[in-house]
């Protein structure tokens, strides 16, 4: 790699220089980099394995035997479907019950989602690569199975989109790279749970490269285009997901979070993403961006989606060593709508990036306060310990994590990269293994006095982010303007705390803004709880563009 001009050498020295000078004790010692995040004390959990989420014990569902379609015959669309909510097929959930009360077929939702996913790929650039045979033949197989009264999986007969930094047998895993990692076709352990729950992988979805930046227009690959506004970002890395969600290609997704890579899509194009804790979710299969502050989590239009596909990839995997055994709840179970007796602090966080919020963000979360308290909340003002600290600990550990990944490939192939990717890795060389090894110990002193925080409160809400998309025009400025840190979610990937963004609102221009729900380790539960009663109260997150909307919802 080339050196670092004086100008960037500089910015980073100074995010060096805010850990040397964080008010920790001298004594605290660095966090155990690969381990899962601390449970806070006295919080119990629902007990449920993981052998009981994937081998159903209820009996198999009453099934309308006709509606299975034999292979090679016609598909009705499901808007001609006799008897249908439309909308009850918006999400995930809806469609698995309408399914399996066999008000639709498998084959169906697939055809669905395949044609959306033909009708708004080339604008927004949602997929990488897609398994259309592949997906039907599953399809096809589930509704024999229906059709035969077999039990089937909870996410039997859904259409799933992969992040391409998950292996998948169905085809390579590029990265959004030209600097493709080793061809591995095989699943990473929470596709292959997902697909051991009946779900149908239809494609791979388009990814920062490697999880890295922004994209590169001089580059032979597809550009994640907002579907709010094609002008804009997506938000990155797990771009295709949001915007693939939004356009109806799929129900479900699953993305990685290094540093806000669910919840800043999510945010941006309208949709629910949950980062869990570290260690809930096994990263085995997944390409890295930094080992130590990535997460492997769901996205979908609703947070009982995000719940349902939770309990299934959720759980300790002896392939990777930072899982956690802490039980897994059905998080499903949780969803009572009714957050009577929780205590939310409330941190606005407008003191780290209040000169350039929305304009609306101000009266959009106070809206979405008004509907946590409705719910039965009891709201207090927080402030989120050692905020800038943490967020430069973010920088130099992922940044660094990220270049000894990529250090050979670098200096051997610089040009195939993203000019962003190199640029924004690269600041990890004026990085020292003193500011790394200080950024850990940071690190251990933020989850402490989060921990802390927790004991006087069960959850903590902020904006996702301060503002909504950013137009392409300007998207090289978000840094020099302030916009890089008025999304507020990297903080979290440090500390490890389980992060859920919902839609809560829009700017006065019709972009979506995002709630971020945030919960003790381990407990997400919770967390899916405040979401869920937030959403029953709201109806930002089944609002669809005009252009790509099916359902009607306005």
């Amino acid at each position: 790699m080339t050196g670092l001009d004086a100008g960037t050498r500089a910015a980073a020295r100074e995010f060096a220089e805010r850990l040397h000078a964080a008010p920790i004790p001298r004594g605290t010692e660095p966090a155990a980099v690969f381990s899962a995040a601390p449970a806070s004390p006295g919080r119990p959990m629902a007990v449920r394995d993981l052998a009981n989420r994937l081998d159903p014990t209820l009996p198999a569902p009453a099934v309308v035997r006709e509606r299975a379609v034999a292979p090679g015959s016609a598909v009705a669309p499901i808007g001609a479907l006799p008897g249908v909510r439309e909308e009850n097929l918006q999400t995930l959930s809806g469609a698995a019950e309408a399914l399996r009360r066999g008000e639709v077929c498998s084959a169906e939702l697939v055809e669905e989602a395949l044609a959306a996913g033909d009708k708004a790929d080339a604008e927004l650039g949602i997929f990488l690569s897609r398994f259309a045979d592949a997906a039907r033949a599953a399809a096809t197989e589930t509704d024999r199975a229906l059709a035969a009264g077999e039990p089937v999986g909870p996410l039997a007969g859904i259409p799933l989109g992969i992040k391409d930094l998950l292996t998948t047998q169905d085809g390579p895993t590029t990265a959004g790279s030209l600097v493709a990692p080793p061809d591995d076709r095989q699943d990473a352990t929470a596709v292959a749970r997902v697909r051991a729950a009946g779900g149908i992988v239809v494609g791979k979805t388009l990814t920062s490269e490697y999880g890295v930046g922004s994209p590169d227009f001089a580059k032979p690959l597809p550009v994640p285009r907002n579907p709010w506004d094609p002008a804009r970002w997506t938000g990155g890395s797990s771009a295709g997901n949001a915007a693939g969600l939004v356009a109806g290609a799929f129900l479900g997704a699953l993305g990685t979070d290094s540093g806000g890579s669910i919840r800043m899509p999510s945010a941006f194009c309208g949709v629910t993403g949950l980062k869990p804790t570290y260690g809930r979710v096994s990263r085995a299969g997944g390409l890295p961006m930094g080992w130590s502050t990535d997460h492997v989590g769901p996205m979908a239009t609703t947070v009982r989606d995000c719940a349902l596909l939770l309990e299934v990839v959720a759980g300790l995997d002896p392939a990777d060593p930072s899982t956690s055994d802490a039980s897994v709840p059905r998080y499903t179970d949780a969803l009572t709508g009714d957050l009577s007796g929780v205590r939310i602090g409330v941190d606005r966080l407008d003191r780290i990036a209040g000169g350039v919020a929305d304009p609306a963000l101000g009266s959009v979360f106070g809206a979405a306060l008004d509907s946590l308290g409705a719910a039965g909340a009891d709201l207090v003002e927080v402030e989120v310990p050692l905020y800038p600290e943490i967020a430069a600990a973010s920088i130099v550990i992922t940044l660094s994590e990220a270049l000894a990944y990529h250090r050979a490939d670098f200096a051997a192939r610089a040009a195939d990269f993203f000019a962003n990717t190199l640029a924004t890795i690269g600041i990890a060389e004026a990085f020292s293994a003193a500011d790394y090894v200080q950024a850990q110990r940071v690190r251990r002193a933020g989850q402490d006095a989060v921990s802390a925080l927790f004991s006087d409160v069960d959850l903590v809400v902020t904006p996702t982010a301060a503002i909504a998309a950013t137009p392409y025009d300007r998207l090289d400025q978000m840094f020099s303007s302030g916009e890089f840190f008025a999304v507020y979610a990297p903080y979290w990937n440090v500390v490890g705390n389980p992060a859920l963004s919902v839609p809560m609102g829009f700017t006065g221009a019709g972009l979506p803004l995002g709630l971020q729900v945030v919960g003790a380790p381990f407990d997400e539960a919770l967390v899916l709880r405040a979401g869920d009663a937030f959403e029953r109260r709201t109806r930002w997150h089944v609002l669809r563009p005009d252009h790509l909307n099916p359902w009607g919802a306005t």
